[in-house]
């Protein structure tokens, strides 16, 4: 039954307002800090009518060139069947990498460099969010400075503490409340547009150009704070999957993008008709009567894109956990419709915490500006690189197409981030220090997993071999089903090994269970399952998985009754081993790394959680491995 075109558009208008409140928070939130740290920052610019137009000629060219071009017309082309992110674009490059090993580890190191920048960017959105939007009391009267730390982070305190009951519940609200916010910005800049009309010269590319070239010795500060316009353009493509493509571009071009030019331009006109507010330009826009609603609303809208920064934080978590670059969390849904809708505790806190440390640590956002902005463009540049090689091989577009193209972005990501690199000194340094941490615990992890895999592997007995010598001498059987998880269904599970030297028995029907993650997002039901049936009333099942798919591995088994396998929970024992690993000198990691993945092992999630396996049916089988 298709729908009417009626029905079609005020479905599309639907998606396009939920996706103002989802995506564009954190590109949205930018007016509030951006040209204030052009010219009052702690590199200044000098305050000319020249360099405004300058100014205002490079935010409004980036807007287009980054966030309209590249991502709005070409990146969110890169779905990975309907899914955008850093995650799924490594698992289309991958696609092209397959039998190159040398090719599949230089586009993961790449990958989850970008995944590191993701979660460095993810610290620093909420503080300079919510902090820049309370600045705001300062210019209402001074008396209010001693309490904006105290207040931001109290807002932030109780932002991250209702992550647990998840955005479902306060989700539709969004949309509505960053509309309003996104008016407001457009509202506030006709409404200074008035005092210097001639700031509309700056749509002419000619005056960012002539800015650049004519103060050679400042443009390049002057860039690392212009990229501050475009943070949260990796946004657009990370939450395609939520929107699609039409509802995310109607908002940007039919709204988003009019907003943010007309404020900006709004805030040019302002500052060359009152030099003055210049310390603080998006407030000063305002009159003096909408200064408090205006800093409440601001407030609300840095928090809806400090959500939105939290959420996917969530989500590249969970994606990398599937495609195995990050141990297993405790992952809670909290919605019953949206599957999107997670919580994932640890993480929640652990940026909390580096919140919280970059709030106390900085002070302004002034400050914090020097910390931000290095990863968002860092992430950009391996977006660009991961892209070109979609393009490339993966859309058949050929190398020299490919490579002309993004070639264009990366050189203007290239110049942010050299711009971003002299602010290393001021604040840039944690970002990357953050990154740096990310990308040695997911690199460490793949490498130590593959390592275990390996050491486990060369002990492993074909299980049909395994099988056949059983039947020679078949040891008791029991009533029941028991099923055995291991990552490769047609090798004897340890645990199998384990119980047969300890208890001696077998159960009456035996399954070998292997869950395998593929680099697509979802697997549907009727792709669900494999089932190969053994001599000895024996299985071999394997159960495939997306890197957005939630694991449910007595849910999967149901699925089996299609193939002639008829499964009971209650009746059966899941057999889990577990490894306990002993660090060894003079192997492919080194020793501190050995021990970092041992600490990492030791602190995963339970496979009975992360597989919603019935803890009352689960019996664990231990042994040690040296690795």
């Amino acid at each position: 039954m298709h729908s009417s075109p009626d029905q079609s558009k005020r479905q599309l208008a639907a998606l396009s307002l939920a996706a103002l409140g989802v995506v564009y928070g954190d590109i949205g939130t930018s007016p509030l800090y951006t040209m204030k740290e052009v010219f009052a920052g702690n590199h200044p610019i000098p305050l000319s009518p020249e360099s405004v137009l300058g100014i205002l000629s490079l935010i409004v060219w980036s807007l287009i060139v980054i966030v309209s071009i590249k991502y709005v017309v070409f990146i969110m082309r890169a779905d990975n069947r309907g899914e955008g992110g850093i995650m799924a674009l490594i698992a289309l490059a991958l696609q092209d990498a397959k039998g190159s090993p040398k090719r599949e580890k230089a586009i993961m190191i790449v990958g989850v460099l970008g995944a590191g920048m993701f979660y460095g960017d993810g610290m620093v959105t909420p503080a300079i969010s919510v902090l820049s939007a309370l600045e705001g009391l300062e210019v209402a009267t001074p008396a209010f400075k001693p309490f904006v730390i105290p207040t931001t982070l109290f807002v932030l305190l109780v932002l991250f503490f209702f992550q647990r009951r998840g955005t479902a519940s306060v989700g539709a609200l969004f949309g509505p409340v960053m509309m309003l916010w996104f008016a407001t910005l457009a509202i506030l800049g006709l409404y200074n547009l008035a005092a210097h009309p001639s700031v509309l010269q700056a749509l002419n590319p000619a005056y960012g150009l002539e800015f650049l070239f004519a103060h050679r010795a400042i443009a390049i500060v002057a860039m690392g704070a212009v990229v501050l316009s475009v943070t949260g353009a990796e946004a657009l493509y990370a939450d395609m999957g939520h929107f699609g493509r039409k509802p995310i571009r109607l908002a940007w071009f039919g709204f988003v993008l009019p907003a943010l030019i007309l404020n900006y331009f709004g805030q040019g006109a302002l500052i060359l008709a009152d030099p003055q507010a210049v310390q603080n330009p998006f407030y000063h826009m305002a009159p003096d009567w909408a200064l408090y609603p205006l800093v409440a609303l601001s407030t609300v809208a840095t928090v809806i894109a400090s959500q939105a920064v939290i959420s996917g934080a969530f989500s590249v978590t969970r994606q990398a956990m599937q495609l195995g670059f990050v141990p297993r969390f405790e992952v809670q849904f909290t919605s019953e419709k949206e599957q999107g809708q997670i919580y994932v505790p640890g993480i929640n806190w652990g940026l909390f915490v580096a919140v919280v440390i970059l709030v106390l640590g900085f002070q302004s956002t002034n400050n914090l500006a020097a910390a931000y902005g290095i990863a968002v463009t860092g992430d950009m540049v391996i977006t660009s690189i991961l892209a070109t090689i979609v393009a490339a091989r993966v859309w058949g577009w050929g190398w020299g197409r490919a490579v002309a193209l993004f070639t264009c972005f990366v050189v203007v990501e290239l110049c942010f981030l050299f711009a971003n690199l002299l602010k290393i000194p001021d604040g840039g340094w944690f970002p990357l220090a953050a990154g740096a941490f990310v990308f040695t615990l997911m690199t460490t992890w793949k490498r130590g997993r593959q390592l275990l895999a390996e050491r486990l592997s060369g002990e492993s007995i074909d299980l049909e071999a395994f099988i056949d010598a059983l039947l020679v001498s078949m040891p008791s059987r029991v009533e029941g089903t028991a099923v055995f998880m291991n990552s490769n269904a047609n090798v004897v599970p340890h645990a199998m090994l384990h119980n047969l030297m300890h208890n001696k028995v077998l159960h009456e029907r035996v399954l070998v269970v292997s869950a395998q993650m593929l680099d697509v997002p979802f697997i549907p039901d009727a792709d669900r399952v494999v089932v190969r049936k053994l001599k000895g009333n024996f299985y071999s099942v394997i159960v495939f998985y997306g890197f957005k798919d939630e694991p449910d591995i007595p849910a999967a088994l149901d699925l089996c009754a299609e193939q002639g396998l008829v499964f009971e929970t209650m009746e059966t024992s899941f057999f889990l081993g577990r490894e306990t690993l002993i660090p060894k000198l003079g192997t492919d990691m080194a020793l501190w790394r050995e021990k970092l993945f041992i600490a990492m092992f030791r602190n995963a999630g339970s496979a009975t959680s992360f597989f919603k396996i019935p803890s009352n049916r689960v019996v664990e089988l231990g042994t040690q491995v040296v690795l």
